[in-house]
């Protein structure tokens, strides 16, 4: 059996770009798509903290450094520049290979930096 599993995020980016009469997709910074394994042209799923607008879209990699967040197309009705967004990747995982799995995270700065990445997402508690 396959599982639909959560692969990777890049964690509270900033977006830096919404661009109505571009080509549809997100536009993320190349070297952010590289730390977190997602591809060229994969699906993506993107969170709006600010609004709450979720969407479905797929990845294009834009100049590595630049810190670009551009999303494109009729998504960028659903954002606003300075928006923080969270950008997830999903896969398709066997059951036998569960127990070496672990998703990327990528968490990033105010200008779509890497300030450090993860292989699990904190453990929630309960309030004290």
């Amino acid at each position: 059996m396959h599982l639909n599993m959560f692969k990777a995020k890049i964690h509270r980016a900033t977006v830096s770009h919404a661009e109505l009469h571009y080509e549809g997709s997100i536009a993320i910074d190349g070297n952010l798509l590289d730390a977190a394994g997602i591809r060229e042209y994969e699906q993506i799923h993107a969170w709006d903290i600010d609004n709450g607008q979720r969407f479905v879209t797929y990845a294009l990699r834009a100049e590595e450094g630049s810190g670009i967040i551009s999303v494109n197309g009729s998504a960028a009705r659903s954002v606003q520049v300075g928006d923080l967004i969270i950008i997830a990747a999903f896969a398709q995982i066997d059951e036998k290979e569960l127990e070496q799995f672990q998703p990327t995270c990528v968490y990033v700065d105010a200008n779509n930096r890497i300030t450090h990445t993860n292989r699990s997402i904190p453990k929630q508690m309960a309030a004290a």
